[in-house]
């Protein structure tokens, strides 16, 4: 069972005062910049996802792999955006990339210096930026305008077992609902966000970049 943490739900972007490296489960949100589908297409309510929709889901499930202390639940991958929600179980230092900022790291990890979830949000962004630019050039995937994602990601911290299982399901049903999606470009049925503005939290509509 998740280790959920209890904390009010925050309006901004990041709580100031949260360690974001302590134990909880979070619901995360990344859309591609310009809202661009280039992961994958709707099929009757199915996602059918290009190599580079499956590059981004081994990136996801291989987080576990680079940090301990790190968990990885329900997740999908959406045309132009990903679901997902990560556990932080509080195992302390391990693994990630060789340096920080220019900064050689023991065994990928500062010493004493827990990850927080920006740190992984970082990485995986990092990563799946690489590899996708390594798709365009080597295997003629479709490229991205000016950056593959947006510049920040929509994080909500999972206060209970009754917003987990919701969120759960939001993740699951979201192909079915592609059609009323606002990252849908060619939504009809809720006004579908402008390129460039903000995005949306499923369960508040607060805007997010």
């Amino acid at each position: 069972m998740i280790n959920t943490h209890e904390i009010h739900h925050r309006q901004s972007m990041r709580l100031k005062v949260y360690d974001y490296s302590q134990a909880g489960a979070y619901f995360i949100t990344l859309c591609t910049q310009n809202r661009e589908c280039l992961f994958g297409e709707i099929n009757n309510g199915n996602i059918v996802l290009t190599d580079a929709g499956k590059m981004i889901q081994m990136v996801w499930n291989g987080i576990p792999q680079h940090y301990c202390g790190f968990c990885v639940h329900e997740n999908i991958v959406m045309p132009n955006h990903f679901h997902g929600i990560i556990e932080i179980v509080g195992a302390g230092p391990c693994a990630c990339p060789d340096n920080i900022n220019g900064q050689k790291l023991k065994n990928g990890q500062p010493q004493g210096v827990a990850p927080t979830l920006s740190d992984i949000m970082n990485r995986f962004k990092t990563m799946t930026t690489k590899k996708y630019s390594d798709g365009v050039k080597q295997s003629g995937w479709m490229p991205y305008s000016s950056k593959l994602w947006q510049r920040n990601y929509y994080e909500h911290i999972i206060r209970n077992e009754d917003e987990l299982n919701k969120i759960r399901e939001y993740i699951q049903g979201n192909p079915l609902n592609w059609d009323s999606d606002r990252n849908n470009p060619l939504c009809k049925i809720n006004p579908p966000a402008q390129v460039g503005a903000n995005n949306y939290s499923p369960f508040t509509l607060q805007p997010y970049d």
